[in-house]
This record gives C-alpha cells, sequence and structure tokens, in this order.
C-alpha cells in the first residue's frame, strides 16, 4: 500500500498542478514566488495541524516535517501572510527588466524617463538592459514576453520603448482569482476529509463523466447541465436561507456554521483512457 501511495500521491499532484501553473505563468508568477509560497504553507500547516497531542509546537518539529532548516521555518511562520509581492519581484525576470528600466539612470532620457532603447547595437541597448536586470534570457525572448503582455512595443524606427510601467501578462480579474483560491480550496479539502473520515462520516463528492461523448452534441449538454445546475443550486440556497441563525450575536455565538455545494462543467476534446 505504501508503495501504491508513493506513486500515486505524485501523480495527482502532477495533475491538479498544471491547471494553477497555467494559471500562474498567464499572470507572471515566477517558479520562485510558487516555491516560496508553497515553503509557507507546509510551514503553516506543520505547525498548526500536525502537533503531538497535548505538547506545544516547536519549530524544530516544523523543521523535522517540512524539511527546511530551523531558521527558514521560523522566518516563514512569522510572515504576516503569503502575498507576499517582493518575492514575486525578486523572482520574476521580465519585472526586474522593467524595474531595472525605471530605476537606472544608465536607461532614462534627458527628462528622467525610461528612453527609447535600440535592440543591440547602441548604447544604452534592450540587449544590455536584459542581460543584467535577467541573466542569461535571450534578449529577443525577454522582447516577446514583454511584448505579448503589452508591457513593451517596437517604434517605426525599430526601437523598443517601455509603455506601460508595470508587468501584467494576464490581468486576469481580481474576483475570478478569489474563486479559485476558495472553490478549489474548498473541493481539495473535501476530498481530504474524505481520505481520512470513516465511512458514516464521508461528505459528498461525485461526478458524472464519459469519454466517448460525440462532440456536436456538447453545447446542447453544456446548456442542460447549466440550466439544471442553476436549478439546484438556487434549490439549495433557498433551503439554506430558510435555516440559518438568527442574527444575534450571542444566539449565533458557537451556532453557525459556513457549508458550501459546488458544481463545475468540464470538457476535453482529447481525452485519453477508457470510457467512464
Amino acid at each position: 500500500m505504501k508503495q501504491s501511495i508513493e506513486k500515486a500521491l505524485p501523480a495527482a499532484v502532477l495533475t491538479l498542478l498544471r491547471p494553477l501553473v497555467r494559471i500562474l505563468l498567464r499572470n507572471g508568477i515566477a517558479y520562485g514566488a510558487f516555491a516560496e509560497l508553497a515553503k509557507k504553507v507546509y510551514v503553516d500547516v506543520a505547525y498548526h495541524d500536525h502537533a503531538i497531542p497535548g505538547k506545544k509546537q516547536t519549530i524544530s518539529r516544523v523543521s523535522a516535517l517540512t524539511g527546511l532548516t530551523r531558521k527558514e521555518a521560523k522566518r516563514l511562520l512569522e510572515l504576516e501572510g503569503a502575498d507576499d509581492q517582493g518575492a514575486n519581484e525578486r523572482y520574476n525576470r521580465a519585472i526586474r527588466v522593467i524595474s531595472g528600466w525605471l530605476n537606472d539612470p544608465r536607461y532614462w532620457n534627458e527628462r528622467g524617463e525610461p528612453c527609447d532603447l535600440s535592440l543591440e547595437d547602441d548604447e544604452p541597448s534592450f540587449a544590455s538592459l536584459v542581460k543584467k536586470y535577467s541573466g542569461d534570457i535571450p534578449t529577443q525572448a525577454m522582447l516577446q514576453t514583454l511584448s505579448d503582455a503589452g508591457s513593451v512595443a517596437v517604434t517605426e524606427d525599430g526601437l523598443v520603448r517601455l509603455v506601460n510601467h508595470a508587468y501584467i501578462p494576464g490581468n486576469d480579474p481580481v474576483e475570478k482569482i478569489n474563486i479559485l483560491g476558495t472553490d478549489a480550496g474548498e473541493l481539495i479539502a473535501t476530498i481530504d476529509h474524505n481520505l481520512t473520515a470513516p465511512e458514516t462520516e464521508l461528505r459528498f463528492q461525485r461526478k458524472v463523466s464519459n469519454r466517448q461523448v460525440c462532440a456536436d452534441i456538447l453545447p446542447a449538454f453544456k446548456r442542460l447541465s447549466a440550466e439544471k445546475s442553476q436549478a439546484l443550486l438556487e434549490d439549495l440556497d433557498q433551503w439554506l436561507a430558510r435555516h440559518e441563525c438568527p442574527d444575534d450575536a450571542e444566539d449565533n455565538d458557537g451556532k453557525s456554521a459556513y457549508v458550501s455545494v459546488g458544481i463545475y462543467y468540464f470538457e476535453d476534446r482529447n481525452p485519453e483512457g477508457p470510457k467512464s
């Protein structure tokens, strides 16, 4: 059983990380910033959820559980939150290039503003800027990255111009990014609960799927599933509304709970594996 879990868990993690990494890359979150966030969560969970019953959790035990040094574990535990923009800026090379352009006087014009740069020939050049602030990233690759993000543009005379002082690759709506954290987190928390809970305490977690559906009927099924799902959610919402605790703080104290039920639609035009 242990060997089977050791194979299955990494495979499951790779599967759930792929869509997450697509979102991260689209919005300019480089690996280093993600790694810092992951370490923060490792330390928080080890400290709060894995203490020995009856004993106060220690940095030494957190270090042993996570594989991080005691110094690193202590630093991460003392962070206020996981929104360390500084870490993102340290790790994201595109951000460093723009920051250098904005703050290094060698790349300013006479008005103290970021000047248009030749690609490689003259100094100051875009190539030298990229080399200084992003290391070994090829000049053309960085130009393409910043162009795709709308941060730079190439003028008619071939100069690279900074047109946006921020690097916002995807700029996904903030409210939808918040949904990523809450809804995906709730689903994984439910799966976590069901992995260890006794049979009588399992939470509902089901889906219907089929790998051999004719592609031309997908629009019809998408409409059908949306209509039925919306109707079900509205019924559940009305039921919950009828069973809310009173607003009085004393009556509500310790007697209320948060509950949610989510439904999602997924589609893959290139499925693999047996029909399910």
